[in-house]
């Protein structure tokens, strides 16, 4: 019997996490990473505290099938979750379009989802050699790089981005970023500064919300066929 998908909030409507499609976001409970600048900390356990069942989301799905175009899993990190797959086919049996945002952190698993999804909006923390300052764990770069390879062989549509905190990635490390993806193959690259009202490390400096770099961001426009800075 497949588990029920794990589901610690919801977005009932939003233009910006699926290009182009009006959708629903799901955040899926749990997450293995314990990025710094997290701004969805609750959601990082296994279980949450206000988790919704799977059958209230799919009624509510069920009542907006002539409204709502896609649906994007979220989290957390849902490719943790054995029922995500079959969770993906249930939305899309309904006719909605399916989005996945995932960081790769468990390849194998992000393998398996990549197979039910129409799109992918792909979180690129860092270089592989400088994951661990950002996601506290051992070895995460390397499996997030394996993970981008599968999207790119994939054929699934997809967008990269880079999540910004300035005192964790500085310019020149973000535009070796950039070359090294647009040197496997990324073509669509998005750069978004971070969010700063709730971060997991309460340590961290509030980072300015965008740097005058004008120089850095041309750069990026002519690596990138599609290049956005999101502020």
């Amino acid at each position: 019997m497949t588990r029920a998908l794990r589901v610690g909030g919801m977005v009932p409507l939003t233009t910006l996490d699926y290009p182009g499609m009006l959708a629903c976001v799901l955040f899926c409970q749990g997450c293995a990473w314990r990025c710094r600048y997290c701004h969805n900390p609750d959601l990082i356990t296994p279980r949450g505290s206000a988790e919704i069942d799977w059958r209230r989301v799919l009624l509510f799905l069920q009542r907006r099938q002539d409204l709502l175009d896609a649906v994007v899993f979220s989290g957390g990190e849902p490719t943790l979750q054995e029922g995500l797959p079959a969770a993906m086919d249930e939305v899309r049996a309904m006719g909605f379009r399916v989005g996945l945002h995932s960081a790769g952190i468990k390849p194998a698993g992000f393998a398996n989802a990549l197979r039910h999804a129409d799109w992918v909006g792909f979180d690129v923390k860092a270089l592989a050699e400088d994951y661990p300052m950002i996601t506290q764990v051992k070895g995460s770069g390397v499996a997030h790089w394996r993970s981008l390879d599968a999207l790119l062989a994939s054929g699934v549509d997809y967008e990269c981005r880079t999540t910004v905190h300035w005192h964790l990635i500085d310019p020149p490390r973000l535009l070796r970023l950039a070359q090294r993806l647009q040197a496997n193959g990324v073509k669509r690259f998005a750069v978004q500064m971070v969010r700063t009202a709730s971060m997991l490390d309460e340590h961290l400096p509030i980072a300015p919300a965008q740097m005058a770099l004008p120089e850095l961001w041309g750069r990026m426009h002519e690596l990138f066929p599609a290049f956005v800075l999101r502020g």
